[in-house]
């Protein structure tokens, strides 16, 4: 989502160097704006003051700005610290010190496209206050070189319970979602619709993922044998951005997996459930969104969502389960 934000900076001349954490760097090494990445060797969660410190002395004297992407405070530390002599972000956390330029935080029951909050940041220095209204193409955009695409599809070809993995012979399911099972399409209905699909089916993720994409395979493999694949786990991030560049057609929920799916220009279908589409599109032409809260064929509306909620704070979550694997298979 950052993506269109990085895409102004270099056409203005600027020179990126992006730091993240490993698990989201290769994303910003598909980007093609961004010059050098650096792997951030912090954990998920805690300060690590010490370690924040010492990085920021590696990196004295090599900046002139820094965008500060992320809300909280501790993402903030490290170009304060480094004595970067600007510092764009948003308030995020009170977080008046740390910043040299600040955008005021968007009201958070509109929840505007996210595209836009970080492109809005481009705009610090040119328009006071409030961002103004952004213009141009935000649509995210990922390039895999085709020598990446080629060696992850060879080590995956060697795996014999793999068919051979040609570009558009197959489709990808994604049906994780980090933030929590709200965001999550139900097993039953991946699986009725993998049994549906006259072709191989991959299902992605992460180690977390695994198990969810198991009760899918299963599921799918009892009706239609052997044709759905699971691979959470198993694959690391670039080898699933070449999976899902040479996919026939994606099925997601609103994940990370959707945007690259999204930015790698591939026909696909989104259901979104406690989140909403407004505020997180696949913002792809080829792209396709179920969500009740504004299907006309669901009546009456479904007023409840968007929630933002992790579960279902009602306890039934009709926005995912109502969504039948019939509607998304026409989709698609």
């Amino acid at each position: 989502m950052t993506e269109p934000l990085l895409r102004r900076l270099a056409a203005r001349g600027e020179r990126l160097t992006v730091g993240a954490l490993p698990w989201i760097a290769p994303v910003y090494r598909a980007m093609p704006g961004v010059a050098e990445v650096i792997e951030f060797p912090f954990q998920h969660g805690g300060l690590q003051l010490v370690g924040r410190w010492s990085l920021a002395r590696q990196l004295r004297g090599r900046f002139d700005v820094a965008y500060v992407c992320p809300n909280s405070l501790k993402s903030a530390l490290i170009p304060w610290l480094a004595n970067i002599p600007q510092r764009v972000g948003y308030t995020g956390e009170m977080r008046f010190g740390l910043l040299t330029d600040r955008l005021d935080n968007p009201d958070t029951e509109e929840r505007p496209p996210m595209v836009e909050w970080y492109a809005a940041l481009s705009l610090v220095g040119q328009s006071p206050g409030k961002p103004m209204k952004l213009s141009g193409d935000l649509r995210p955009v990922l390039q895999v070189p085709a020598v990446a695409i080629d060696a992850a599809l060879e080590v995956l070809g060697r795996n014999p319970n793999l068919p051979t993995l040609a570009r558009n012979s197959y489709v990808v399911f994604a049906p994780g979602a980090e933030y929590g099972p709200a965001k999550r399409w139900p097993a039953k209905h991946f699986a009725e619709l993998a049994s549906k699909i006259d072709r191989p089916v991959l299902l992605l993720g992460g180690p977390k993922d695994h198990a969810i994409c198991e009760e899918i395979a299963t599921a799918a493999n009892a009706k239609q044998r052997g044709h759905c694949h699971n691979l959470a786990g198993k694959t690391d991030l670039m080898q699933a951005f070449a999976l899902i560049g040479q996919a026939f057609r994606v099925v997601s929920n609103d994940s990370g997996l959707m945007h690259v799916a999204a930015a790698l220009g591939v026909p696909q279908v989104a259901v979104f459930g406690s989140s909403s589409p407004e505020h997180t599109p696949p913002l792809n032409d080829r792209a396709r969104v179920v969500w009740l809260r504004v299907d006309a064929n669901y009546q009456p509306p479904l007023a409840c969502a968007p929630c933002y909620e992790r579960t279902c704070p009602l306890g039934h979550t009709r926005c995912l389960e109502d969504v039948g694997a019939e509607r998304v298979y026409a989709l698609l």
